[in-house]
């Protein structure tokens, strides 16, 4: 029996096998930037975003950069040096709003938002403890794209945001201790570090985390003899190993913390929440045992506080006495050396806005960086971010939805 052939077409043959044009991905045409930096004008805040030497790396990558008149004064930084560096000067709050990217280092006042256009980009800090509702309904009927610094990651998972103004946050505690407790300033009259004949004031921290090293890193150095406490032993471990040191350190104990409480001339508290809410770890009773005149600083104040007598101060006013005890609650603390900080938070921003080259704009950015795309919390008007929206009892919808459906 004889088979049966299937007829192949010719076509097949004459032009399906022969050589084809080879199809390369097309690269993604770099985008110029448009960056706005406002002057700040809420929570006392002396930083700026952008220092002048990064302005000029932006300027010269074909970015334009306008710079709000005086912005950069409380930081050491005049309009001339930025003039030179290339960016605009603007007279006036809404020509720096006509931007395509705002970078803020507070939170965009209520006036501020209302200069805001939709898709235009804000990256800023959002001091979760002083956050309300009405600011999310704000910015949503905006419909900017918003990423918050405490939650933009890096590509090792870390949050180089709020690494570097902890870093700086628990040094110039120590520092500010040490001023706390001199006369002049009502307070004991000790002497951090000691001198010969003469111990040293004993300093406790509460938290292990990065606030805490930087602080007992700064504590050690000046002389004081510290104790740290923390729940998590992995941090204190670490601690330990980053210090190359044994250090007289511990759980949290309610007991023990308390003897060592009573005993203390500075106590930082500098516990970290990944849930929002600092707790409570030092109780009323606690304070009112301590030294008289003795100094807490509480570094955790910008997420509610990790000592039951803390209250919001501000650099106008930093200090209030309750118990007889010294307290400095201000949020902003790295606020304080104004310059460091704002070159600080300039190092990260600068290499992030460049990076938009390689992806054709910040917004495509966030197709390809995931630690990137976690700083956003409002995307066109939806609330993005699942902890806020749980907070203030807001509908959250997962970013990666939003981006894959390109609403």
């Amino acid at each position: 029996m004889s088979q049966r052939k299937v007829p192949i077409p010719e076509k097949i043959f004459s032009e399906g096998l022969q050589t084809q044009a080879e199809m390369l991905a097309v690269r993604q045409s770099a985008k110029k930037l448009f960056i706005g930096v406002p002057a700040e004008v809420s929570f006392q805040e002396n930083r700026i975003s952008l220092k002048p030497a990064s302005v000029a790396m932006l300027i010269r990558n074909g970015h334009r950069v306008v710079i709000e008149k005086g912005a950069g004064e409380r930081s050491g930084y005049s309009d001339h040096e930025y003039s030179e560096s290339g960016a605009d000067i603007a007279y006036s709050k809404e020509q720096v709003f006509e931007s395509q990217v705002i970078l803020k280092v507070a939170p965009p006042a209520p006036d501020e938002i209302e200069l805001m256009k939709p898709e235009q980009v804000i990256i800023s800090p959002i001091h979760l403890p002083t956050m309300k509702a009405e600011y999310i309904e704000q910015m949503r009927r905006k419909r900017v794209i918003a990423l918050a610094w405490e939650y933009i990651q890096n590509k090792s998972g870390m949050f180089p945001f709020v690494q570097t103004i902890s870093e700086i946050a628990g040094t110039t505690a120590i520092l500010t201790a040490a001023e706390l407790l001199a006369n002049t300033n009502e307070g004991r009259g000790v002497l951090l570090g000691g001198i010969s004949g003469v111990p040293p004031a004993r300093v406790v921290i509460l938290g292990a985390g990065i606030v805490g090293e930087s602080a007992t890193r700064t504590a050690l150095g000046l002389g004081a003899e510290v104790r740290i406490f923390d729940n998590d032993i992995y941090k204190l471990m670490r601690l330990q190993s980053n210090l190359n040191q044994r250090l007289h350190t511990s759980v949290i104990n309610p007991k023990y913390l308390e003897e060592e409480l009573v005993k203390a001339h500075v106590v930082i508290g500098a516990i970290h929440s990944e849930t929002g809410r600092a707790p409570c770890i030092v109780s009323e009773d606690m304070v009112s045992k301590m030294r008289r005149k003795s100094v807490i600083i509480d570094v955790s104040i910008d997420q509610g506080g990790c000592f039951a007598t803390s209250r919001i101060t501000s650099h106008d006013k930093p200090t209030f006495i309750n118990y007889d005890v010294i307290h400095y609650c201000v949020p902003n603390i790295a606020s304080k050396v104004a310059r460091t900080a704002s070159s600080a938070i300039s190092n990260i921003v600068t290499p992030m806005l460049l990076h938009t080259e390689h992806t054709g704009g910040l917004t495509h950015l966030l197709d390809g960086n995931s630690g990137f795309r976690n700083g956003v919390y409002i995307y066109k008007g939806t609330l993005t971010n699942q902890h806020l929206g749980e907070r203030f009892g807001i509908k959250s919808t997962d970013i990666a939805l939003l981006l894959a459906s390109r609403l």
